[in-house]
């Protein structure tokens, strides 16, 4: 079971992995949450998509003012740090320390390949973080038992009410508790 993890969940601008808009973080430390981070990002490339737009409600007006990715990941290394590292340490021991910490998130493919691709964008040194599936764990779980394995599906499966469906927040939260509750 595990019981330390990090849920993530991305929305994306565009087709382009690298294209973040905003992102969501549930910190679980014991088998509680811990903390939580959220934040709009400003996309690279800086463009939305009218379907994308569709599904969470972002639009340009919304990040223009947003940082971009690098910033954003420093204020959250600052959070896991506080999390789950009780010693100060640079932030590039900091970064392999947090890759120790397993990431969760449903249908992992898209976000883990969402994370390689701005750690590319901005040029910054992707530590290898292991990631669990929900989706996967989700199929295995149960099987043909739901209608399908969509997050909002699955997380009603698990006892969680999934609200606001395609808010990162949201969604991380959705995914932990998925988590919590299968993995």
């Amino acid at each position: 079971m595990i019981r330390d993890f990090i849920a993530i969940d991305f929305e994306t601008a565009n087709q382009q992995p690298s294209s973040v808009c905003s992102i969501g973080v549930v910190m679980v430390r014991n088998g509680q949450v811990a903390d939580s981070f959220y934040s709009l990002i400003q996309p690279e490339p800086n463009y939305y998509n009218y379907w994308c737009q569709r599904v969470h409600g972002l639009s340009q007006c919304d990040t223009d003012d947003a940082a971009v990715f690098s910033k954003v990941w420093e204020q959250l290394e600052e959070k896991i740090a506080n999390v789950f590292f009780s010693e100060l340490q640079t932030i590039d021991d900091l970064r392999y320390q947090i890759a120790s910490i397993p990431f969760v998130a449903h249908n992992a493919r898209f976000d883990e390949g969402c994370l390689k691709a701005v750690f590319k964008v901005y040029q910054m040194d992707y530590p290898d973080y292991h990631f669990y599936d929900t989706l996967a764990a989700a199929r295995r779980q149960f099987g043909h038992s739901l209608p399908n394995h969509q997050l909002h599906t699955v997380a009603a499966a698990c006892g969680y009410d999934l609200q606001n469906h395609h808010h990162a927040l949201a969604d991380a939260e959705a995914c932990a508790a998925i988590a919590l509750y299968i993995l």
